[in-house]
């Protein structure tokens, strides 16, 4: 853990640069073009790529060696700013294009090649606490990034924004290859050559029977993975919708300040979060145990109802605390569903945050291209409680299904036994005189 405090560290600091790069560079192409139809299409071309990229991270760390993926994409970011810097006028709407779909694309591949290798790092018992730990490094990242990008652009130019931010990749990059920490599961060593000839039959058909033994595990738990990710893109359209509903709810509360509560919110919710991490990180260290399937969708029911609250016309003070619970219940389905996808085995668990990654970017694009419409039409408490009714919706859901599940396994036993009675008997059934 003491190593991967320094990870989190360099991560927390990447995070720095990405959430600077996402006001400035968003800013600056406005600024360079004089069209919102332009910083728009550089928006989307940034999420399309990070939709797309998702499958194609998953494949790439199940391949390749993590570590060096993710050393690759903060470098490859840092090059491409320093190349912005030093590019023409004439060619920068080009190059930030590029940029956008760099950006995209290795922010995923470093998203889901850590996600997928935090069992590998601290292992599997202490994979919650870690998340824990990631999750509140980016939450100061967060408020950091987007609270100093205004300062930083206006202050120093945009010019300084972008060294901050290559800056912030390379020093990522250089506390990861100081590291030595492995990202992959230990992998079997060859047999002999001699023992292999000798055994090569029944070798063959040991590992056939593991990698269908791991199959058989991993689609056992499908089911309830599927649904998880399912209400993971549902939680991506309900925060593209308050995402999109802020201003538009702060500027009608305060027309003189529109931005003051959108600043109180995202320190707020960035708080809670905080919290939240902490109370996690001393629970599992305490218990031992992670939350699971149940938390995750308790949690998700709490995160959405505080976000509805949020624009429900409350007074300013207890909209503020609506949100700091909702910054608590998002760390706490955040930590529960990353450590669930991590309890799968090492070789497909790259896949399932690859997958997780495109359709959770996937839900979110979709929900600011419709609330942004919607709300041509309806006020942000309709639309922000439409998506998120939804997603409380599909918790419920799950829930029922988990609970269904839950009685459903203590009266297998019982059924096997031909009635509850004998499932309760203390007897051996060595003992029972079975004919």
């Amino acid at each position: 853990m003491r190593r991967f405090r320094l990870l989190v560290v360099g991560n927390a600091v990447s995070a720095y640069g990405s959430y600077l790069n996402m006001v400035a560079l968003n800013v600056f192409v406005y600024h360079l073009t004089g069209s919102a139809l332009t910083a728009g299409l550089y928006m989307a071309v940034r999420l399309l790529t990070s939709v797309a990229s998702g499958v194609v991270a998953g494949s790439l760390a199940s391949r390749i060696p993590r570590k060096r993926l993710m050393v690759g994409s903060d470098l490859t970011q840092a090059t491409a700013l320093v190349l912005l810097l030093l590019a023409p006028s004439g060619a920068r709407v080009t190059l930030l294009f590029v940029l956008a779909v760099i950006a995209g694309a290795c922010s995923t591949v470093s998203g889901v090649s850590l996600r997928s290798a935090v069992p590998e790092i601290v292992g599997a018992d202490l994979r919650t606490k870690a998340n824990s730990l990631l999750a509140t490094g980016r939450s100061l990242a967060m408020v950091a990034g987007f609270g100093s990008a205004s300062i930083i652009v206006a202050q120093l130019g945009y010019r300084w924004a972008f060294g901050f931010d290559a800056l912030s990749f390379v020093v990522s990059a250089s506390v990861l290859l100081s590291l030595p920490i492995r990202t992959e599961a230990a992998r079997e060593t060859d047999a002999p050559a001699s023992a292999a000839k000798a055994e090569q039959g029944g070798k063959g058909e040991r590992t056939d029977g593991g990698r269908r033994w791991a199959t058989l595990v991993l689609l056992r738990s499908m089911p309830v993975v599927a649904v998880m990710v399912l209400v993971r893109a549902a939680d991506g359209l309900g925060s593209s919708s308050h995402n999109v509903a802020l201003p538009i709810y702060s500027d009608l509360l305060d027309p003189a300040h529109p931005a003051a509560f959108i600043s109180q919110f995202w320190a707020t919710w960035a708080i809670g979060n905080i919290v939240m991490q902490q109370i996690l990180s001393r629970y599992t260290s305490r218990t031992g145990r992670s939350p699971g399937e149940r938390v995750f969708a308790l949690g998700a029911c709490v995160m959405s109802a505080a976000f509805i609250l949020v624009f429900s016309g409350l007074p300013t003070v207890l909209a503020v605390a609506a949100a700091l619970v909702a910054g608590m219940a998002d760390g706490l389905t955040e930590v529960a569903y990353v450590s669930r996808l991590q309890a799968a085995p090492d070789a497909q668990r790259a896949r399932l945050f690859g997958l997780s990654a495109s359709v959770e970017n996937l839900g979110f694009g979709l929900g600011m291209i419709l609330s942004g419409a919607l709300l041509e039409h309806f006020s942000p408490l309709q639309v922000v409680g439409g998506f998120h009714g939804l997603a409380i919706l599909l918790c419920v859901g799950f829930l029922v299904l988990l609970m269904r599940g839950a009685v459903a396994g203590r009266a297998t036993p019982a059924r096997e036994h031909g009635t509850e009675e004998a499932a309760d008997d203390p007897v051996p059934a060595s003992e029972g005189g079975r004919a």
